[in-house]
């Protein structure tokens, strides 16, 4: 395991799901772990050793207390995981209200530009900046439009603070999940996208929480030091392609016959 030793981590959105997990797993790697959440992340923190600050990434105060509450209890920041994020309202992008827009700025993009802003002046020995953005910030979603604005926005904000960072020993990146096997996913409605998820990735299945949290710890290791300004997708292979299994099910629609998967291997 790609060590931590002694290195101070700040997660947001630590209390659940791809935080949760990730505080778990730096924990085991030897750092040292700040969970911050608007939920309560009370357990999180006692399990992995460390502290809990009660956050709402929207408010850049509260960001910003919490970058120097957890500066003041470790004397440093290393690594900042801004994880903390909002599905929001779906629907068509004609359809957008102003007050569902705000609420995703506010949280997915906000929180990011936060967590940077004030994780920085506490990195003075450099460090590892890792933001959560997904796939659909990368190609288009459709009914998901302010979710995609909001995540699109976040790699491009990753790739301009790689290029300001640099100088100073910082690296940032990103990564892009998928639907992930976390409470987000199982919403009220949400089952026809999660079956839908599943049959155009290359890997029929959802990501878990424990493969994310190790792409952000490798992301946060020596190991990567020569890695930065990416958007790395985590996405079972559904921004290569669509799956074999779906272009079956379209042959099948389009020509009224089922696609001989077999002859095509041969």
């Amino acid at each position: 395991m790609f060590s931590l030793k002694d290195k101070v981590s700040v997660i947001t959105g630590g209390a659940s799901g791809l935080g949760k997990a990730t505080a778990e797993r730096f924990a085991k790697a030897g750092a040292k772990v700040v969970v911050a959440d608007i939920q309560d992340g009370e357990d999180v923190a006692k399990a992995t050793g460390g502290i809990y600050v009660k956050t709402d990434v929207s408010k850049e105060k509260e960001v910003k207390a919490l970058m120097d509450t957890a500066a003041e209890k470790f004397g440093k920041i290393d690594i900042a995981i801004n994880n903390a994020g909002t599905e929001g309202t779906a629907g068509m992008v004609t359809d957008i209200k102003e007050e569902d827009l705000d609420t995703g700025i506010n949280v997915n993009l906000k929180g990011v530009l936060w967590g940077i802003k004030h994780a920085v002046p506490h990195m003075t020995g450099g460090g590892s900046i890792i933001n959560t953005a997904s796939y659909a910030g990368a190609f288009g979603t459709p009914t998901y439009g302010i979710y995609v604005i909001t995540k699109a926005a976040i790699i491009a904000l990753t790739k301009t603070a790689a290029l300001e960072l640099a100088p100073m020993g910082i690296r940032v990146n990103a990564i892009c999940p998928s639907t992930m096997d976390t409470p987000m996913a199982y919403v009220e409605g949400a089952e026809i996208e999660l079956k839908v998820s599943m049959m155009l990735q290359a890997i029929e299945r959802l990501g878990t929480p424990e493969e994310a949290a190790a792409l952000f710890h490798f992301l946060a290791s020596e190991e990567s030091a020569f890695i930065t300004g990416q958007a790395i997708m985590l996405d079972g292979g559904l921004s290569a392609g669509p799956a074999l299994g779906m272009v079956g099910v379209l042959y099948e629609k389009a020509a009224g016959e089922p696609l001989d998967l077999e002859s095509m291997k041969k």
